[in-house]
């Protein structure tokens, strides 16, 4: 603040009110008020005058030419703790004096005179008061360093040899000399005490008002400076948010979520506690916390409402939108504690609209979600070799991110229904079934209800695109490979991801069932033909009946062959459950023509362990099945083909959720 504009509080005039006057006063003239007065001016008049303020340098040192060492750094609450309790008490001592003889002609040349010195004292308190809160209390790093929060309770400093006592009982008492104390020991306890032995000198001598207006404006440019050092700038409005790119509003919104925490709990929190240690009456102390930090902290939890109304409702964008919502939900507790006052009011409903704003552009963003899904295009290529399609990788991994969140959504998701059948809207009647979360549902079990609805309608939304999809193929077989593949990779996110505790036992099992359904089909429909020509063998097989066999097996396998070269299914779990189950089927059967055929017979092309290792072989990503059988690799070789990689999502490269 410039110089100039403090020095009209340091130098205001006494404000008119004054405290209540103890007892009568006395008229001036009478002989007893003058040689009361006289005394206590003759008393105080040395120290006052001796640490008294040069109007041309408010940064003087005492004008007493006895004062020794650097006269421009001297400060009545440095030089000495007896000093500066005797200076209170003079002062105190005076003031009183002046309040007992003041009556109806209160113009004497003593009143006079007490009045300048009066003032001269309220000038250097006031400096004083300045330079321990700018200078000597700069704002804490810990909590402890002002007091604890429990210290609220008790508006009493604990320094408590700052009581006012009369200069008669300060004389009977012996001082002994208090060690130098270094600065950071002396800024937790004595210079919170110095404050509050001012503060409450200067009210108790009607100068509160200077008082106060010093604290208020000192400690708002120190809430204001630690702001900005924790990175959140207060001048972005809403509007200036709408016309951001979204790269450069998320760096100030990851700001924000690194400021917010430190800024409630050690910053206002810190504040807080201050002024109630420093002022004693609870009304001055929330009106001038309110003063100091409202304006910041409505401004700091305003800006998560901006974010809200200004960010545009992309998927990808709705993990920022948790990260604020959670956090103010998180600061919950501390934002009531700190502002529990009816003077920030303010800053508890700027925190809850906060709250409401982003809940309203999370659910926004999850319709906006959800019907991206429905409008994906269904006349895009199908997937060749039947793998993973980029939007089940990306809508899965999208609520495998989301499902992080799942405490938030809760509290978002609540009462916010699906739109859907009388009990279940949108769902199927068979989809609940026997699932423990239907329960949940139907006895409006808050948490449980809305979090299973939400996210197993999404899956269920998806799973209905993945079955218009698998209609585009051609094969038959090859869709449900598709769809094998693709439900099997939900359930793996699922089963790695907090999905499964929001989905609930029966769901995981009831879709796993379906992956099996999916895989049972796929042999059904593609191997159709082979397992019919091993199918309906007698006991005993002539040599004729086995090659006529081994010539339609051979034939139907090379069908099989030429058509899936290059099917692939990336879970190697799933894919060895599907070889072996083939395995099974085919090679024993195969065995037996096999044997039932003369050696060295045409119509033996393979032998069943060849069978058997191309078998193993197949379905892999880089085309298997394609190499011929009698240089298929066995099922425990190390010269198959890598695994199948995942596809990134289109969308998903830009996105959490393409990050898995």
């Amino acid at each position: 603040m410039p110089r100039k504009g403090m020095r009209t509080i340091f130098f205001k005039p006494s404000p008119s009110g004054s405290p209540a006057r103890p007892g009568a006063p006395m008229r001036s003239g009478d002989p007893f008020a003058d040689t009361l007065m006289a005394e206590r001016i003759a008393r105080a008049e040395p120290l006052i005058k001796k640490w008294a303020v040069d109007f041309s340098n408010p940064e003087s040192s005492p004008s007493s030419s006895t004062t020794s060492g650097n006269a421009g750094a001297a400060r009545l609450f440095r030089e000495g703790r007896h000093e500066a309790k005797l200076y209170l008490s003079k002062v105190k001592d005076l003031h009183s004096a002046m309040l007992h003889c003041i009556g109806e002609d209160s113009n004497s040349g003593a009143i006079v005179r007490a009045h300048e010195l009066l003032q001269t004292a309220v000038r250097r308190l006031s400096q004083e008061f300045h330079q321990i809160l700018s200078s000597q209390l700069p704002y804490p790093d810990h909590p402890e360093s002002v007091s604890s929060r429990s210290s609220r309770a008790s508006t009493r400093s604990s320094f408590s040899d700052f009581e006012y006592e009369s200069e008669d009982e300060l004389s009977a008492k012996q001082f002994a000399a208090e060690p130098v104390m270094q600065e950071d020991e002396r800024v937790p306890n004595a210079a919170v005490s110095d404050l509050k032995a001012i503060a409450d000198c200067m009210i108790a001598c009607g100068c509160g008002k200077e008082c106060m207006d010093i604290y208020k404006i000192v400690r708002r440019s120190v809430v204001d400076e630690e702001l900005y050092h924790l990175g959140f700038e207060r001048l972005i409005g809403p509007s200036q948010m709408q016309k951001m790119d979204w790269e450069v509003l998320e760096v100030k919104v990851k700001s924000w979520l690194s400021a917010a925490k430190p800024a409630v709990q050690r910053l206002f929190s810190g504040e807080r506690i201050l002024c109630d240690k420093v002022f004693t009456a609870a009304s001055v102390r929330d009106s001038i916390f309110s003063n100091i930090a409202q304006d910041a902290a409505v401004a700091l939890f305003g800006f998560a409402e901006g974010v809200a109304k200004s960010i545009k409702t992309s998927p990808e964008r709705i993990f920022r939108l948790l990260d604020l919502y959670q956090a103010i939900a998180n600061l919950w507790p501390d934002i009531e504690s700190t502002f529990s006052s009816t003077a920030t009011t303010a800053v508890r409903s700027q925190a809850i609209n906060s709250l409401i704003k982003l809940g309203e552009a999370v659910r926004a963003t999850l319709g906006n979600f959800e019907a991206a899904i429905q409008k994906d295009s269904a006349k895009q290529s199908p997937i060749p070799n039947g793998g993973i399609h980029p939007l089940t990788r990306y809508v899965v991994n999208y609520l495998a991110f989301l499902a992080d969140y799942d405490s938030v959504l809760a509290d978002i998701l609540a009462n916010w229904p699906i739109n859907s059948s009388p009990e279940h809207p949108r769902f199927p009647d068979s989809y609940f079934a026997g699932c423990e979360s239907a329960a949940s549902i139907a006895a409006g079990d808050g948490d449980a209800s809305a979090m299973f609805t939400w996210f197993s309608w999404l899956l269920l939304v998806l799973l209905c695109k993945l079955d218009v999809k698998a209609e585009q193929y051609k094969d038959v077989a090859l869709s449900y490979l598709f769809l094998a593949n693709n439900l099997r990779y939900v359930m793996d996110k699922v089963a790695r991801s907090n999905l499964r505790h929001l989905l609930g036992k029966h769901w995981v099992e009831k879709h796993e069932s379906k992956v099996k359904l999916y895989a049972s089909n796929y042999e059904r429909t593609g191997w159709s033909k082979v397992f019919s020509s091993l199918a309906d063998l007698p006991v005993k097989i002539s040599s004729g009946q086995a090659k006529e066999s081994l010539r339609k097996f051979n034939a139907a396998l090379e069908e099989v062959r030429a058509k899936q070269a290059g099917w692939a299914v990336p879970d190697s779990k799933l894919r060895d459950e599907i070889t072996r189950s083939l395995a099974e089927k085919l090679v024993p059967a195969y065995r037996r023509l096999h044997d039932s055929c003369p050696r060295g017979d045409s119509a033996v092309k393979y032998s069943p362990d060849d069978l058997d290792n191309y078998l193993a072989g197949m379905l892999r990503a880089t085309g298997g099945g394609s190499e011929s059988l009698s240089t298929a690799s066995p099922r425990s070789s190390s010269h198959w083909p890598s695994p199948f990689r995942l596809l990134r999502g289109r969308r998903g490269e830009k996105s959490r959720a393409g990050d898995v």
